[in-house]
């Protein structure tokens, strides 16, 4: 997060709060001359090379370093493409943008409903990515036979306008905001409204010590996990308080660029969240502690049970998007759809009752499925960045 603000905000002209990233970024480097996700992370290769970006330093031959980012993420372009792209700006790549695959830019207008036909190389939840790194390689490496898309170009920058929530910080987070804004300003966009309201985003962001956290509010989430440690404990005034405040930040509305239907959670109750699978979960087994009325829950528990996949798995925000990694099926997210189920499924009615309990069976199928021959489940989102 830091590299990638830092990055941004030095191509868009502030350098007092890009040095003060790479400074921070300088006194966190680990033993081994690399860095990782975090000051208490071991050092990974991507990490490493966006805090060189950066920093300036040699990155290694670029020939080696685009392999490796490539085979590194496959076919899910969604962290690939923005990596490659920082890497071509600060010029660890040489002048060739014919190295960076072209992102299809201008699918982002095709409505919606047909998304899940066009195999997009990124996942759901990055739509500003595949606008804003699509057009910033159009730009300084246009195909011939892709005429049609310099038509597009304002279409797709009103779209992103209208997707960018009023904070200016795309998922409420440091990274997808950075790459968004360094692309556009590679793309010659950068008094663009969009590119100037990521800046806005990464300036009133960025932490007392000069550094970034990927998620500036994950309000939802931590409110719904402190609910279920607290749940004997809480006096009924504070219930109500929470109830009250959970039930506000359900979504009433289509979300802007997921297009998932209103009822579910997301992360934070900020605009920029996207309602998810387990956020919703959390919310759900969070309100069945606090006395909330059906009418809520019941909307939740529909909205998460329409995401279920035909193996039986809960993926994280669309159904069906299941090509790439972060949208496929997953059992710690299965897992805690499972949970909400047995809390609130005896308080539905008689035929919702009926749809939870078919859902429940088939989670528990993928689940067996996906277990390891020692037992264990291999996590999508919450794994050990020591294994």
């Amino acid at each position: 997060s830091t590299a990638v603000a830092s990055f941004a905000l030095n191509a868009a002209g502030n350098s007092k709060l890009a040095e003060r990233g790479i400074q921070w970024l300088k006194e966190h480097r680990n033993g081994d001359g690399g860095w990782g996700d975090t000051p208490e992370s071991p050092s990974n290769f991507t990490t490493t090379l966006l805090s060189r970006c950066v920093l300036n330093e040699d990155a290694g031959p670029p020939g080696q370093l685009i392999r490796e980012i490539l085979e590194n993420y496959g076919d899910d372009r969604t962290f690939s493409i923005p990596i490659l792209t920082m890497c071509m700006l600060s010029g660890k790549l040489g002048d060739d943008w014919s190295v960076i695959p072209q992102l299809p830019f201008e699918l982002a207008a095709v409505p919606h409903r047909f998304y899940r036909f066009l195999n997009l190389p990124v996942v759901s939840y990055a739509l500003p990515a595949l606008i804003a790194m699509g057009l910033v390689r159009h730009r300084h490496k246009p195909a011939r036979w892709a005429l049609h898309r310099n038509p597009l170009i304002q279409r797709v920058l009103r779209i992103l306008h209208e997707i960018q929530p009023e904070s200016g910080g795309f998922l409420e987070a440091a990274p997808l905001s950075g790459f968004v804004a360094m692309s556009l300003i590679g793309a010659g966009q950068k008094d663009h409204p969009v590119t100037q309201s990521c800046i806005r985003f990464l300036e009133t962001s960025v932490r007392e010590d000069g550094s970034w956290p990927i998620d500036v509010n994950l309000s939802t989430w931590v409110t719904c996990l402190s609910i279920r440690a607290l749940e004997g404990d809480l006096p009924d005034d504070l219930k109500d308080r929470l109830r009250d405040h959970l039930v506000k930040t359900q979504w009433q509305e289509e979300h802007p660029f997921t297009h998932a239907d209103p009822g579910g959670w997301g992360w934070t109750n900020r605009q920029g969240g996207v309602p998810d699978a387990d956020d919703t979960a959390a919310a759900l087994i969070a309100l069945h502690g606090l006395g909330c009325e059906n009418n809520v829950a019941d909307k939740g528990i529909r909205w998460l049970l329409q995401l279920q996949n035909r193996d039986g798995g809960i993926p994280t925000f669309c159904r069906g998007w299941g090509r790439l990694p972060f949208d496929r099926s997953c059992p710690d997210l299965t897992a805690h759809m499972l949970r909400a189920c047995v809390r609130w499924r005896s308080r539905m009615d008689k035929k919702l009752f009926k749809t939870i309990c078919y859902a429940m069976r088939a989670g528990v199928v993928y689940l067996e499925r996906e277990q390891r021959p020692d037992g264990a489940w291999l996590p999508l989102w919450f794994g050990s960045q020591w294994e």
